[in-house]
This record gives structure tokens, C-alpha cells and sequence, in this order.
């Protein structure tokens, strides 16, 4: 499911399949994205980049024409791998970065950026 909260600039994203259950926030006031992965009880931040991610207008948009075609193809589409390495336990400076939203979807799992 996606909630989008224009308001706040915030995207809320919730798969719900198992082990593979994670959530997801979009931060553009911040500028960030953190998934939480269940199965691996980790958090995973990356940087917003303009290139790359789609505008928040777009985005309900984009849901919307997923849902109504069953294969659409959009260059906006967003893969990201992440490869293993060292988790960071965030300070308090960091989560001022990453705001509260982030922050209450990660704090206390090993983060990887």
C-alpha cells in the first residue's frame, strides 16, 4: 500500500508479503529514502536524487497507472541494490538530518547507507 502525504512531502510505503515485508518513506522535505527490511531487521538509506527518483507529484500518478495496467513501462522506474557492509549506529546529529519520519521507522537497527 502507499499512503502519500503532500502535505508533509512524505511517502509512506507498505509491502506486506512475508519474509519479504518492508517499509519505505520518501522524505523530500529532507531529502531522503529509508526502507526497512523485516527479514533482515535493518534499515537502508539512500540520498534523493532528482535524476533518478521521481518528483512527488509524480508518484501518485505512477501508482495510479500501475494499478489501472497491469505492465506499463516508465522510465521512472527505481532499482536499487545495496551491497553488505558496515552498519552505523546513527548519532543524534544524524537523525536530525534524516528527520523524525526516518527516524522513527529506523531507530535502533543497524543502518546502511
Amino acid at each position: 500500500t502507499m499512503t502519500i502525504h503532500s502535505e508533509q512531502n512524505i511517502v509512506d510505503v507498505h509491502v506486506r508479503s512475508g519474509i519479504y515485508s518492508s517499509d519505505t518513506i520518501f522524505d523530500y522535505s529532507k531529502g531522503y529514502i529509508a526502507t526497512r527490511l523485516f527479514s533482515r531487521n535493518a534499515c537502508f538509506i539512500l540520498k534523493i536524487h532528482k535524476r533518478y527518483i521521481p518528483e512527488l507529484e509524480q508518484i501518485g500518478r505512477l501508482a495510479f497507472e500501475r494499478k489501472t495496467m497491469k505492465t506499463i513501462y516508465s522510465p521512472n522506474n527505481v532499482w536499487v541494490e545495496f551491497q553488505s557492509g558496515h552498519s552505523l549506529i546513527r548519532s543524534f546529529e544524524d537523525w536530525i538530518r534524516y528527520g523524525d519520519h526516518i527516524k522513527q521507522l529506523c531507530k535502533g537497527l543497524p543502518l546502511y547507507q
